[in-house]
């Protein structure tokens, strides 16, 4: 990460004086939440959001929904940020259950150390807490926007296991699945945030929706170009998968050995990783790159009219936040 991007701290911040504590109060709900079912899922909750990650998406919602108007709306936003990021917890943990993954940030995944059974239980657990924490508040509206976005999330991951191994699948079916199975956690974020606060006619999922899939493109291009001290997975984890990504994609179209690859004949880290370097080579990663910067351009252009300037400039540093941090 370069040293110029900003934390979420530095975030939290230019958002105003009522986002870090509204932050706080998310990050003590998670630990509410990841508890109280006993041995073993307790203990495996508690894991996953430990692990957490830079809460960007509970962070999202937050800025969209700009300081809350009373107690019982802070309350509500608290509670609706927390779920998105157990949902999000929760998909990590399938992820890596499907995936048969062994390190997740850096650490042991709960499948490596308990096993499958262990890990959709946790998974699920993560699930419904998220749907319980969000109809207190019976609102129809915010349940019916989670759901949605837990719809796409299953359907994204159903379109990508049935592309696995398919290196002729085109960019926008690559597009699609990032927008089902990233972008629409993040879209959701903006336009709950709008619907606990009263702003229904405050345009911000478009906003969230670009920036995450800006958000999925670089995830892809840094499983190419690695570290794997960096990404706390190794290096070409996708291809060893048969995930074809926009990388592949982009480099098949130009270096005809890239293209006669069978990715099923990847059969060990040392073959992924000189993949990655010829990939690397071919300057695909650039243009991924470019084509993140261009959809967070847009997504910055495209903040309404009518927010106010100090909503305006932190949800932009957001948006240079997701390229920046990978840098």
């Amino acid at each position: 990460m370069g040293d110029t991007a900003p934390q979420t701290g530095e975030l939290a911040v230019a958002g105003g004086e009522h986002i870090g504590a509204l932050l706080g109060a998310v990050e003590e709900r998670l630990q509410l939440e990841a508890v109280g079912y006993g041995e073993p899922l307790q203990q495996y909750g508690e894991a996953t959001i430990a692990a957490g990650g830079k809460r960007l998406r509970p962070l999202l919602m937050l800025l969209c929904a700009g300081p809350p108007s009373s107690q019982e709306q802070s309350d509500a936003l608290v509670r609706a940020a927390a779920a998105i990021e157990l949902i999000h917890s929760a998909t990590l943990v399938h992820d890596d259950v499907l995936d048969e993954a062994d390190l997740r940030r850096g650490q042991p995944t709960i499948v490596a150390l308990a096993g499958r059974t262990a890990a959709v239980a946790t998974g699920d657990l993560l699930f419904a807490k998220a749907f319980a924490l969000i109809t207190q508040d019976g609102d129809p509206r915010t349940v019916e926007l989670l759901s949605d976005a837990c719809s796409a999330l299953a359907r994204g991951e159903l379109l990508q296991r049935a592309d696995g191994w398919n290196t002729q699948i085109t960019r926008e079916r690559y597009f699609e699945r990032c927008e089902l199975k990233t972008a629409r956690l993040f879209e959701a974020a903006c336009a709950i945030a709008t619907n606990v606060t009263g702003q229904p006619t405050l345009q911000l999922a478009p906003f969230g929706r670009a920036i995450g899939i800006a958000f999925q493109l670089l995830d892809d291009m840094l499983d190419v170009s690695g570290p794997s001290e960096r990404t706390g997975k190794q290096r070409g984890t996708d291809l060893l998968d048969g995930t074809v990504t926009l990388p592949l994609i982009i480099a098949r179209a130009s270096d005809p050995e890239i293209a006669a690859v069978d990715l099923r004949s990847l059969d060990s880290a040392a073959v992924a990783e000189s993949l990655c370097d010829r990939i690397a080579k071919s300057g695909a990663l650039e243009e991924t790159r470019a084509a993140a910067l261009q959809l967070v351009s847009e997504a910055k252009l495209g903040l309404p009219a009518e927010l106010d300037d100090r909503r305006r400039r932190a949800l932009e540093m957001v948006a240079d936040n997701v390229v920046a941090r990978y840098s």
